[in-house]
């Protein structure tokens, strides 16, 4: 805490114009905007800013990489799933139609067999 020795209002003003008078002291010290310190050290900070944007830049492209990377796998395993799905519909369908031609293929053999028992009894009765 700063020491309350000086209570009255001179002593006060007296600090308060003292302090204005180091601080415009201060920014009068300051580099200037021209001086060849100020502009090594903006150079410099230009071109820190410079290589962050460069990388910046580099980790965005690669992302994009990686996204489309996975676009198109994603769009390859969509492709051999359909695939594998058209496949596994026409064994199905395949299959299907044989057992069907299985099952016509039985009852035109009962059929057959029937009509043999039927004109055999039919021969029998004449």
């Amino acid at each position: 805490m700063k020491n309350q020795s000086h209570t009255n209002f001179t002593d006060r003003r007296q600090e308060a114009a003292e302090a204005k008078k180091k601080l415009l002291e201060k920014f009068k010290a300051a580099p200037k905007a021209d001086d060849p310190e100020m502009i090594a050290k903006r150079a410099e900070r230009e071109a820190i800013a410079k290589a962050r944007e460069e990388r910046r830049a580099e980790r965005e492209r690669l992302q994009i990489e990686e996204q489309e990377r996975k676009a198109a796998e994603a769009a390859a395993e969509a492709e051999a799933a359909l695939a594998a799905a058209n496949a596994e519909a026409i064994a199905r369908e395949a299959e299907e139609k044989d057992r069907i031609e299985r099952a016509v293929a039985e009852a035109a053999a009962m059929k057959a067999k029937r009509d043999e028992r039927y004109a055999a009894r039919k021969a029998r009765q004449r």
